[in-house]
């Protein structure tokens, strides 16, 4: 048992480094930046594992000696237990003033008399009674201790179990889906995606969910139900197609995600996509898409990048804000004022060159601008700034087109995630739980009887002793309360 405790401390000190340094499995862009700004450390944390923390080996090693351990203390007492159940009570001692609680008093009942009194008394509080011989009664109780410690110990196991299979065969996806937009249940459609180590990527199910609508309501009223600005409902309504071709709206709300039979669809945040336009210097789209903006306060100004790979001869890049309802001061810049769509306004800096210029991962809400210069002003500025309203157009300087506001569309963040141990993790959980209520509540009790002739009176002497398998303040009214059926026969 020290040992297993030992080792679930080390586990919990080993898993902080993944909770420190961001970790490849969630956010592999941060993590190859970490490494990036750490020229000395990063590489060697990287070939220590420290940003793969749970998929280590030292980590696996703690995991199955904890695993291992608890099996080897379980069994053993699981064992020990078995018999103690079917075993008699022990045999009463010869001194039982010597116990934790005793005490001794004189009847005018016979001893059989007695005997079969306080058997009745002693089964009535659920002990298990047994006579050894003609004199004595030994009773025991609070078996469902035992029980309870065991019952918690193996349910740690399964709760391992549950955790390591939803590791290896689980899986979690997040996407951003701009309304009217339909996500299909494939690799290369998801923005990032984390399989355990024994998925298999291409037998995802196929399923498709086409996001309707994208209700949001918010608190106008700054003397009302709470703050102004706060959010009050979020409500996604999806067709969902499930992989037979059978079609169903279905509903996913915070706390109320889809149950796809395969996976479960959480909806994890949502904000503005605006959608915009961009044109060569002959008319043709060379870009036309809802771009996600991520929302920075709760008002949703919002940070974006519009990343334009087809303009030529140099590739275009526009960097910037979404403001629902915008305003633009001397001290704070661009922002919004309420998180609704009241007076969109998209704030823009424009940039010419390389888009991808190392090939690495980016993020689609930022915009990498190593291997690119800021488009000039009309005015002779340093830095081209854009400023459109929905419908709005904008010509760019040097014939290289043109930009347009078309539009703003609302987005889900969704979040899908398959794990197929977390049933017999919960189930696991609840079983530890009431394991640790039993070792909590219950009492290990032994009671002990011995009736004896009074010498010189013809009374019975009745001896009870108690003792506890720990330390128990209330054995002495376990003792009293044993011997209240008798009182009233002295």
């Amino acid at each position: 048992m020290r040992t297993a405790l030992f080792l679930l401390l080390l586990l919990a000190v080993a898993a902080i480094p993944g909770s420190t340094f961001p970790q490849r499995s969630i956010d592999a862009a941060r993590t190859a930046q970490w490494i990036t700004d750490h020229p000395t450390a990063g590489p060697v944390l990287d070939r220590l594992g420290f940003f793969e923390v749970y998929a280590s080996p030292w980590f696996a090693a703690i995991y199955l000696l904890l695993f291992v351990s608890l099996i080897g203390c379980v069994l053993p007492r699981s064992r020990i237990h078995w018999h103690q159940l079917r075993a008699r009570p022990p045999r009463a001692p010869r001194r039982l003033e010597r116990l934790a609680a005793h005490r001794e008093v004189e009847t005018d009942e016979t001893p059989e008399a007695v005997l079969e009194r306080l058997r009745t008394t002693l089964r009535g509080r659920r002990y298990r009674v047994h006579a050894h011989d003609a004199s004595t009664l030994s009773a025991e109780k609070g078996y469902l201790k035992e029980s309870g410690n065991l019952v918690f110990h193996l349910a740690l196991i399964g709760v391992l179990v549950g955790v390591a299979w939803g590791h290896l065969l689980g899986w979690k996806g997040d996407v951003i889906l701009p309304v009217g937009q339909t996500f299909a249940n494939t690799l290369s459609r998801y923005d990032t995606f984390s399989p355990g180590p024994w998925v298999d990527v291409s037998g995802l199910d196929p399923f498709t969910l086409r996001l309707d609508r994208m209700h949001v309501e918010f608190e106008s009223d700054t003397t009302g139900r709470g703050q102004f600005g706060a959010p009050r409902d979020f409500d996604a309504t999806t067709t969902f197609t499930d992989a037979a071709g059978q079609a169903r709206e279905e509903s996913i709300r915070v706390n109320h995600p889809l149950e796809t039979g395969h996976g479960t669809v959480f909806l994890l945040g949502n904000g503005y996509a605006p959608h915009v336009t961009v044109r060569d210097a002959d008319g043709t789209v060379i870009y036309s898409d809802a771009t996600p903006f991520l929302p920075q306060d709760n008002f949703y100004t919002s940070v974006g990048a519009v990343k334009v790979p087809g303009a030529d001869p140099d590739q275009l890049g526009f960097a910037g804000f979404f403001l629902p309802t915008g305003v633009i001061d001397d001290q704070r810049g661009p922002h919004s004022v309420f998180p609704d769509t009241l007076d969109p306004q998209l704030a823009l800096t424009a940039f010419e060159g390389q888009l991808f210029p190392s090939g690495a991962p980016q993020s689609v809400y930022t915009l990498d601008t190593e291997a690119m210069t800021p488009v000039p002003g009309k005015d002779g500025a340093d830095q081209l700034r854009i400023l459109l309203r929905p419908g709005q157009t904008y010509d760019l300087p040097g014939a290289r087109g043109s930009i347009t506001f078309d539009g703003v569309e609302r987005f889900a963040g969704l979040s899908i995630r398959s794990d197929p141990g977390k049933t017999l993790t919960l189930v696991s959980s609840l079983l530890a739980l009431a394991g640790l209520v039993l070792n909590l509540v219950v009492r290990r009790r032994r009671v002990f009887v011995r009736v004896s002739a009074a010498e010189g009176t013809g009374r019975t002497v009745v001896s009870v002793g108690g003792l506890a398998k720990d330390d128990d303040e209330g054995m002495d009214d376990e003792v009293d309360a044993v011997l209240t059926a008798d009182e009233g026969h002295r």
